[in-house]
């Protein structure tokens, strides 16, 4: 089994069982222990667990991220790994001192977990996940919208939303999408999603959607914003390469982080 999928599988695991025993996954996997341990070193780098006497935990945030959403919500972490490298690599745009505004959703979640590390930060946002992931970093100003609170989702819209938001000016906006089409763009499932998503377009100097392979097969119900309103995309390397240059060829410029068909191969 190759590096890239071990470590897949282990991460799955851990998202499922909250923890993991380096004896179980040697026989699982049929290496040896220390094959595991340079596993469970190199998942403890991305910050995703902490180790401990025989085997690993979870990551504290990502514990608590679990336990404040119920069952059916937890489906939007089935592409946790994927989603976390686009955070990361939406963070990394981001610089000390700068405003960033945030949505709700699970990608914009991620995001907000590698931010933490800058200093002197203003996160702006609708979503309460949000607020609760930056109060954990001393050096976050986070300004969280009013307005009506869908509970499923727990983010904040509605008009009183839609005016705060539209008194902010911030460097980036990261935004996430329930389906992007070539057609319709970035689109959403929910009416009040969409106008906030629009209020939060209107608010910031660049505008970044955030999204995982899986919105590319998907035409959700309305239209957030097209192609022409949206500086960058950042995905990953699971979606297909022509329908990326498509994009590009819209005006958009589009990161696809790899997770998948160009990791390195290897083999222990």
């Amino acid at each position: 089994m190759i590096v890239i999928e071990r470590r897949h599988r282990i991460k799955e695991r851990l998202l499922k069982e909250r923890s993991v025993k380096v004896a179980d996954l040697v026989r699982e996997f049929n290496v040896s222990e220390e094959t595991v341990r340079r596993d469970l070193n190199q998942l403890e780098k991305e910050g995703l667990i902490v180790k401990n006497y025989g085997g690993a935990v979870l990551a504290d945030d990502l514990q608590i991220a679990f336990n404040q959403i119920p069952p059916v919500e937890q489906r939007k972490f089935e592409l946790f790994e994927e989603k976390d490298a686009i955070g990361a690599a939406a963070a990394s745009l981001v610089r000390d001192g700068q405003i960033v505004i945030l949505d709700s959703g699970s990608t914009a979640w991620c995001v907000a977990r590698y931010l933490k590390a800058l200093n002197e930060l203003t996160v702006v946002t609708n979503g309460v996940n949000i607020a609760e992931e930056c109060a954990s970093a001393e050096g976050t100003n986070i300004f969280l919208l009013g307005g009506k609170l869908i509970k499923k989702s727990m983010s904040i819209v509605g008009p009183q939303a839609e005016a705060e938001m539209r008194k902010y000016n911030a460097d980036y906006v990261f935004l996430g999408t329930s389906g992007i089409s070539l057609k319709k763009g970035f689109t959403s499932s929910d009416p009040y999603e969409a106008e906030i998503k629009r209020a939060m377009i209107e608010s910031a100097q660049q505008v970044v959607v955030v999204a995982d392979h899986s919105k590319f097969s998907r035409q959700a119900l309305l239209s957030f914003s097209g192609f022409d309103n949206v500086d960058m995309l950042i995905t990953s390397d699971l979606v297909e390469p022509a329908l990326l240059q498509e994009i590009e060829a819209q005006g958009v410029k589009v990161i696809a982080v790899p997770v998948g068909r160009t990791e390195a191969q290897g083999t222990e």
